[in-house]
């Protein structure tokens, strides 16, 4: 679903964003989704629905049919703030199994846009000697004011969605440095898919960093494993470890491990 340049959904209650976020998803899925099917799996009055489709389609995130809503068009993105909400403790999780994984000393590492390595920024904001470039907005504001990071901010065009600095710029900023690691936010990967995202100018940028990388490590809520979406940002064979979480299809996680990945799973029972 593509979103209207300065528009993500507004709402005046977390119970209300969590609604809209259900919506969203469920367009996402299916394309259309009925009114009655929304009251019955969000347990709300039809007034109540309509209230939050109309905002929704005013946002240009939906349109209305009789009856319920359909997407705007093919493409099914949530926007980056309804998304700080979703699976928050495992993202928390991984971010923290992650920063492990870096080297002590002098390092440097890229990293994209996503809540989920917008937590795994967080995790390091403590470290010294370490370098970050990243094309991501939200990347940026968590660290940008701490003294003992180097934050190194790509150009680029800013994608309403998801906040990250995409294109030529940004792909010209990735292909002149080098990094010791690359910490990659996804919105599907697999085994024959790998690191897949629903953009493909993100998608053209992010390979960029990619390729420049010693080593790629993909962090990805159980939600995301075994998901194939639109644009390849790596391919198999170009990443190195996948962190997720223990909600995680575990045969898909083994068919990762045959192909040469180092999975790391923690434990969000």
């Amino acid at each position: 679903m593509a979103y209207a340049a300065g528009t993500v959904p507004r709402a005046s209650s977390s119970k209300r964003t969590e609604r809209m976020l259900a919506v969203l998803t469920a367009l996402g899925e299916n394309g259309s989704v009925s009114l009655h099917e929304l009251c019955g799996r969000l347990g709300v009055s039809a007034a109540t629905m309509r209230r939050d489709l109309a905002d929704l389609e005013h946002q240009g995130l939906l349109l209305r049919t009789h009856g319920g809503a359909r997407t705007q068009d093919a493409r099914a993105e949530v926007p980056v703030r309804l998304r700080d909400s979703r699976f928050r403790l495992a993202k928390q999780r991984i971010a923290r199994r992650t920063a492990g994984l870096l080297p002590p000393g002098p390092f440097a590492v890229a990293i994209s846009g996503g809540t989920t390595t917008a937590e795994v920024a967080k995790a390091l904001a403590d470290r010294r000697q370490l370098t970050i470039v990243t094309n991501a907005l939200t990347t940026a504001v968590e660290i940008a004011s701490r003294p003992n990071l180097k934050v190194i901010m790509t150009g680029g065009v800013v994608r309403s969605s998801s906040y990250e600095a995409v294109g030529s710029l940004a792909e010209g900023a990735f292909n002149v440095i080098n990094v010791g690691m690359a910490i990659l936010g996804t919105d599907g990967i697999s085994a024959t898919g790998g690191a897949t995202t629903h953009d493909e100018t993100e998608a053209r940028t992010n390979h960029a960093m990619v390729t420049h990388a010693q080593r790629v490590v993909v962090v990805a809520d159980g939600s995301k494993v075994g998901r194939i979406t639109l644009a390849q940002m790596a391919e198999p064979s170009q990443i190195d470890v996948l962190v997720t979480d223990s909600s995680a299809d575990p045969e898909e996680l083994g068919r990762l491990e045959q192909a040469g990945i180092t999975v790391h799973v923690v434990d969000v029972d």
